[in-house]
């Protein structure tokens, strides 16, 4: 299969949730380090909110995504409830009127989060956010539309260009947030958001892998 039908975005959905819950603990530590040590729970909470709402209800992946970022938006507030809102709400829009998610649609898809997420904050690749995991993960699916990749393989690269850019993280100095007034002791340390963002782009890549291979 070369796509994804937009109309099975449930299980897609369900597996970003469960990632999200089985790293809870994990993205508390991490955010522990440097920062106030909430990012799991509060990420958590938005996520199994989402869960609760859509029940046993099938869903397409555009209206999940709606739906999930309209939770996180409303429901874990902070600053990463209307980050990751605007990522998942531009990326529903992109793909609102479509019946098959291909490689070049989910491109732009993710093309439009990065976009929509710069309208709202000041951070650029290199200032130690989530921004330095969706960066490259948009650039390493830009590559494989251009290079005519599988798709299948083209989300593998992504995942690794999502990780590579979580880790880069970690030799950053904080310009934004709560950990920026740490100065140079934030180097050493991931990025909750980075590290969050990359917990949730291997999830979505590895539902939509299994669908593209069943």
């Amino acid at each position: 299969m070369s796509s994804i039908k937009n109309l099975n975005g449930r299980d897609i959905l369900l597996s970003m949730v469960h990632a999200i819950q089985e790293n809870k603990q994990y993205l508390g530590d991490v955010d522990g380090l440097i920062g106030d040590g909430d990012h799991g729970m509060n990420m958590n909470k938005g996520f199994t909110l989402y869960e609760q709402q859509l029940g046993d209800k099938e869903t397409s992946l555009s209206d999940g995504l709606f739906d999930l970022g309209t939770v996180l938006m409303n429901k874990i507030g902070g600053s990463m409830g209307p980050i990751y809102g605007t990522i998942f709400m531009e990326m529903s829009d992109a793909s609102l009127d479509a019946d098959e998610i291909t490689l070049p649609l989910f491109k732009n898809m993710m093309e439009a989060a990065l976009e929509g997420l710069y309208g709202i904050i000041d951070a650029r690749p290199g200032d130690k956010t989530l921004v330095d995991t969706l960066y490259p993960a948009v650039e390493s699916l830009k590559a494989s539309v251009e290079t005519g990749k599988d798709f299948v393989q083209a989300l593998e690269d992504m995942k690794a260009a999502a990780e590579k850019g979580k880790d880069s993280t970690k030799d950053m100095v904080a310009k934004y947030g709560r950990s920026s007034r740490l100065g140079e002791r934030s180097r050493g340390v991931l990025d909750a958001g980075a590290t969050s963002c990359c917990v949730i782009l291997k999830a979505m890549a590895d539902g939509m892998i299994h669908q593209l291979k069943n």
